[in-house]
This record gives structure tokens, C-alpha cells and sequence, in this order.
């Protein structure tokens, strides 16, 4: 069985729009696990547009008060600023079960790329991966189906990597399926967890995952978009019931 992360992002978001407390975000936490989710997943950007520093605090003190994982994903280099405490700093601070490495700009809508590693930089991102890396954080890196650079992140101490699974979720029906088979068989060969994530969704997640079985998948956007029709808790076990 896969596990089920839920990115609440888009939660966060929608409370912004309003500049109120409506949707509450714990009160909607709280539904996914009690309906079933392995995880919650949030994505805290330097602009604060989705969650803020606080609902992270927030957020990871739920997940371990329900025995759920905690998966911080996020930019290591988004530095501190006034309303910005840096990445880097909360999650050396929250220690949560899981820090997932992405490459994205702060101008950017969402992350569309995995990470690109050159040789002259595996030092320095070597010394981020100890710096948060503990027996109670794993790191995973987002990375595109590319066996060179899931070397790399083997290399640097990782514990996992995410597939980046957006031009898979673009054309499901294409070629690219056994590149994402590839990549994960290669990765367990040597070692790795592997995760899964990006515009999954009902429509394509059972057949990616008939080739590419992950230990888990993260889903955000799509999931709390079917929300709007389904319901929260019914989509939920919905996406729950296409993970077994």
C-alpha cells in the first residue's frame, strides 16, 4: 500500500483570500486524518501566499498529537526575512518526520522542475542534507525521473526522493509511464524510499502507481479542488481507497 500525504496549501490559501480564520486549516486537518490520511504535507514560502510559519508550529503539533507524518517541503536556500523566519530554521526548529528539498524560485506558482545537481555543488548541498537530517527527520529530494541525478542524491546522504510527476499527470497515456518505472526500480535497487507527487489525481494516480508502487504519494491542489464536488471526507477516501 501507498501512503497518502495531503499538501493543505491550498487550504491555507483559500483562508488568505478573505484575510479571516474561514476555512480553518486545523479544523480541516483534522477531517483528513480522521478520515484516514497517513500525513500532512505543507509548502511554506518566503511571500507567506499559502501557510505561514505559524501553521507550520501549528500543523506539526496535530500530526504528532494523531501520530501522523509530518512533511515540510520547500526551498533550502529561502533565507530569513521580517515575516519569514528562512526554511532551513523551521525545520531544524519543528524536526518534522520528513524535509522534502525543492528547487523552486520564489516567483514561481508552483514547483515544476526537480532538482538539477551539478558536481561543483554536492558539498554544499552535502552540508544541508547533514544539517537537517536527524533520527527523526528523513530528507527527500524532488527530482525528475533522471538516473543521474537520483545518483547524486543517493550520494549526498539522502534517505529518499520524490518523483516529480507533472509531465506524467500532462499525458498519462504517453511514454513517459516507464521512465517513472525505471527511475523507481533503479532508486530501490539502490536504496532509496520513494515518493510520488504532482497534479495526481483520480483520474491517473491508480495507473501510475500500477507501475511505480511508491511509499507515498503527496497530493495538494487536485485533491482539495475534488473537494469542492465531493466533499473533503469522501474524496479523501477515495484517493485513500486507489492508494491500497
Amino acid at each position: 500500500m501507498t501512503n497518502l500525504s495531503v499538501n493543505v496549501n491550498k487550504i491555507a490559501w483559500l483562508r488568505n483570500a478573505r484575510g479571516e480564520n474561514r476555512p480553518n486549516l486545523i479544523e480541516m486537518s483534522k477531517i483528513l486524518i480522521e478520515s484516514g490520511v497517513h500525513g500532512l504535507t505543507v509548502h511554506p514560502r518566503p511571500d507567506l501566499r499559502h501557510v505561514t510559519p505559524d501553521d507550520v508550529y501549528d500543523l506539526s503539533i496535530l500530526c504528532a498529537d494523531n501520530k501522523v507524518e509530518f512533511n515540510i517541503e520547500g526551498n533550502p536556500y529561502s533565507e530569513q526575512t521580517k515575516i519569514y523566519p528562512g526554511f532551513l530554521n523551521l525545520v531544524k526548529e519543528i524536526m518534522p518526520d520528513q524535509c522534502t528539498l525543492v528547487p523552486d524560485s520564489p516567483d514561481q506558482l508552483t514547483s515544476d522542475h526537480g532538482w538539477e545537481i551539478q558536481a561543483k555543488d554536492h558539498n554544499a548541498i552535502r552540508n544541508i542534507v547533514e544539517e537537517i537530517q536527524t533520527d527523526k527527520t528523513r530528507v527527500s529530494f524532488f527530482v525528475d525521473p533522471n538516473i543521474a541525478q537520483i545518483d547524486a542524491i543517493k550520494e549526498l546522504g539522502a534517505k529518499r526522493i520524490e518523483l516529480y510527476t507533472g509531465p506524467y499527470a500532462a499525458d498519462p497515456k504517453s511514454n513517459k509511464l516507464s521512465e517513472y518505472e525505471n527511475a523507481f526500480l533503479y532508486a530501490k535497487e539502490i536504496g532509496l524510499g520513494i515518493n510520488a507527487g504532482h497534479d495526481l489525481d483520480l483520474n491517473n494516480l491508480a495507473l501510475f502507481l500500477s507501475k511505480v508502487p511508491a511509499d507515498e504519494v503527496s497530493i495538494g491542489h487536485a485533491l482539495i479542488s475534488d473537494a469542492l464536488v465531493y466533499g473533503l471526507e469522501a474524496v479523501t477516501k477515495q484517493y485513500l481507497e486507489l492508494c491500497k
